[in-house]
């Protein structure tokens, strides 16, 4: 997951909610399931028949299909790599297996071959060496290290290395292979390059700041692009904080080489229910990718898992809409594939969808309950919230307050795949549990689980594997989801103003407590 904030306020409310007809009341997600032969025989098309046949089970079993996937295919499923392949493989079989109508959406993907970074004098030695994920350019250069402004006695804040073209000022980088090192701190990555380049090096190196031990190892996963608005001419590598001391060394030559990126398609899957009304989509969407560290079954496993446990579970349903499910790739390199497949569709197929449901961490072990904040009562969102997610939010929230369940906000960010649905103007909403943000004892009061660690502690690791779950937060929010896909299969007024028809069976949902003042014990 590209993660979203979640508020550090616990004190929410959880009133005796007084029931608003929105006209069948919703049973715990503990309640017991309906046998698997007579849920996979009829058409769950009401919230109480659906809730009997979606369990936090079955979507584990898709869980231990996805560590099986891993565990087969060097301990990862990032995108391209054997792992994702097999997991689109699993994806496309099981889809097509409950009777949905499946595509692969196929997008361009550059692959960076790693960099490599040895120093030649006063030894030779690989060092380590990363890729910048977007902003650099390519090529070998051989010459001699330039150390620009480094603090590497007690580095600590602030290190303005490279921050400014004064930086470089009395350094002779007149040569024709000269090799700018800089370090971390203060101004973006791109700044620090831009100025390097500027200044006449042919090639720079960033080392990581070495003040704490989260700031001391390779620099991964970020871009030269932001402050500095364009890619640069030159190879930019990372290393880490001990290699780039290495180089410091006065009479320091390296070689960095910097390869061109290479495009290797990627998939999304894309699975359709088709409704009554094919000109107005519900689409909800998780990414299947795993970071290259770990098996990614919290992150983001356990959204793939839980689409798939409700597709199976609607697979007879006749919507009045059509109902679309999407699994993305490559959401760990950036958004690509969600980002990709919104910029392929044209005006008018923007159009059919009413709205996106992103489903990205949902069960992690120390979890707390947190919904898009769509209405920006927790947060100010750094984007523009379209018309229609706020109704969303207020779904999410009915649901919880129904079965009693604490929830709080998480930002409206578009830091998932969610972003560029509501960068289009799509109503967009979802559900997170938690990564790295650390549980607060008030929170620990409220949902239980360990205060002072990581909502999700094997975040980005090799550990976010099969024991990396919680089952309960897994069944609550697939409960979550399969009630808001249905609601929004049937009618999406609320939210975009096209009339449906109602529920079946009808549907009665409290009032939201809301995220302000104190949970009854």
């Amino acid at each position: 997951m590209n993660r979203s904030r979640m508020t550090r306020r616990a004190g929410l409310a959880l009133a005796a909610a007084t029931a608003t007809v929105l006209a069948v009341a919703i049973a715990p997600a503990a309640a017991t399931a309906a046998p698997a032969a007579k849920c996979d025989n009829r058409n769950n098309n009401t919230v109480s028949k659906l809730l009997e046949c979606v369990t936090a089970e079955g979507a584990f079993e898709h869980l231990e299909a996805f560590q099986e996937i891993a565990t087969a295919n060097g301990g990862n499923r990032a995108a391209d790599t054997p792992g994702y392949e097999a997991s689109v493989d699993y994806v496309v079989e099981t889809m097509e297996a409950a009777g949905w109508e499946v595509s692969i959406d196929e997008f361009d993907y550059a692959y960076q071959p790693p960099a490599e970074l040895q120093q030649l004098t006063p030894q030779n030695v690989a060092l380590a060496a990363g890729n910048f994920s977007e902003g650099s350019g390519s090529g070998t250069v051989t010459g001699q290290v330039i150390p620009v402004d480094l603090v590497l006695a007690m580095p600590r804040d602030p290190v303005t290395s490279g921050c400014e073209a004064a930086d470089f000022a009395g350094l002779d980088f007149s040569g024709t292979a000269d090799i700018a090192l800089i370090q971390r701190g203060t101004c973006e990555f791109g700044v620090k390059a831009r100025n390097a380049q500027n200044a006449g090096a042919e090639a720079v190196i960033i080392m990581n700041q070495g003040n704490t031990p989260e700031r001391s190892g390779m620099i991964t996963n970020v871009t030269l692009i932001g402050a500095n608005p364009d890619p640069l001419d030159i190879p930019v590598i990372a290393t880490d904080f001990a290699s780039g001391a290495a180089l410091a060394v006065p009479g320091s030559t390296a070689r960095v080489v910097k390869p061109e990126s290479e495009n290797h398609p990627q998939k999304n899957v894309i699975a359709e229910l088709p409704g009554v009304n094919d000109d107005n989509v519900v689409m909800a969407g998780a990414h299947l990718d795993s970071v290259p560290e770990g098996p990614g079954i919290n992150d983001n496993g356990s959204g793939s898992a839980a689409l798939l446990e409700v597709a199976e579970s609607i697979s007879k349903l006749k919507p009045q809409n059509t109902v679309r499910f999407a699994w993305w790739g490559a959401e760990e390199e950036g958004l690509i594939g969600s980002t990709e497949y919104v910029a392929g569709l044209s005006q008018a197929e923007k159009d059919r969808i009413a709205l996106y449901l992103n489903f990205d961490m949902v069960a992690s072990p120390n979890y707390i309950y947190m919904v898009y904040d769509g209405d920006e009562s927790t947060f100010e969102a750094p984007v523009v919230v379209p018309e229609g997610s706020i109704q969303i939010e207020d779904l999410f929230e009915r649901y919880f307050t129904s079965i009693d369940t604490p929830y709080d906000d998480a930002e409206f960010s578009g830091r998932s795949d969610y972003e560029a649905f509501i960068l289009n103007g799509i109503p967009a909403g979802g559900l997170f549990t938690g990564a790295e943000d650390v549980k607060t004892a008030e929170q620990a009061e409220i949902w239980g689980g360990t205060a002072d660690e990581w909502l999700d502690p094997c975040y980005h690791q090799e550990c976010d594997d099969i024991e990396n779950v919680s089952l309960e937060a897994l069944g609550v929010n697939t409960d979550a989801i399969a009630l808001s896909v249905l609601v929004y299969s049937y009618s999406t007024e609320l939210v975009n103003g096209v009339r449906g028809k109602s529920i079946p069976g009808g549907l009665r949902l409290p009032d939201p407590a809301g995220a302000e003042g104190t949970w009854a014990d």
